[in-house]
């Protein structure tokens, strides 16, 4: 049985990982095994300049965590070095760092599934998350489409304008 201090450390990650996973609106789980200093270095810096906590944690503090927080966890994929990264924010952030990162190491990194408003997601729909563009790019597109739209309204009200205009013109004078 382990130690009061030991315990009651435990405990406290359970509660801290239930709060951010209560919290946030999509996290991330991956198999980090294999991976360097210098590459989880790297990672978890990018990680934290996009505002996506990451941390790893033995499988059944992470179990009990969603647990508490009410958030769908497939316990199957609870085995192996597993760490969490959780954003409260972005919905695509963590899932497209962790995805770059996966199919751009030679080790056993790997998704092994997430979370999205505390419902469940494979290891597929994760990855398709983290093809969809970013927030920002979405507006952009969105704004273009839009100018666009507008753009062409005023094309074609000025043309009309136009037409009229020179049949207004051409018309003989009435005497």
């Amino acid at each position: 049985m382990p130690s009061k201090a030991v315990l009651e450390q435990k405990q406290a990650l359970v509660a801290d990982l239930a709060d951010r996973m209560k919290s946030s609106v999509a996290g991330v789980i991956v198999n980090y095994s294999g991976i360097s200093v210098a590459d989880d270095t790297k990672l978890r810096k990018q990680l934290r300049e996009a505002g996506v906590v990451y941390t790893v944690a033995k499988n059944t503090l992470i179990k009990r965590a969603a647990a508490d927080a009410g958030v769908e966890v497939d316990e199957a994929v609870l085995n192996g070095t597993t760490a969490i990264a959780t954003c409260d924010t972005d919905y695509i952030v963590a899932a497209k760092i962790l995805n770059d990162f996966a199919e751009g190491s030679k080790t056993g990194f790997e998704i092994k599934a997430g979370f999205i408003d505390g419902k469940a997601m494979t290891v597929d729909e994760v990855k398709t998350l983290a093809k969809t563009p970013s927030r920002e790019t979405l507006l952009t597109q969105l704004a273009f489409g839009l100018n666009a739209t507008i753009q062409g309204l005023a094309i074609a009200i000025k043309a009309i304008a136009d037409k009229q205009s020179e049949g207004a013109e051409e018309a003989p004078a009435a005497e």
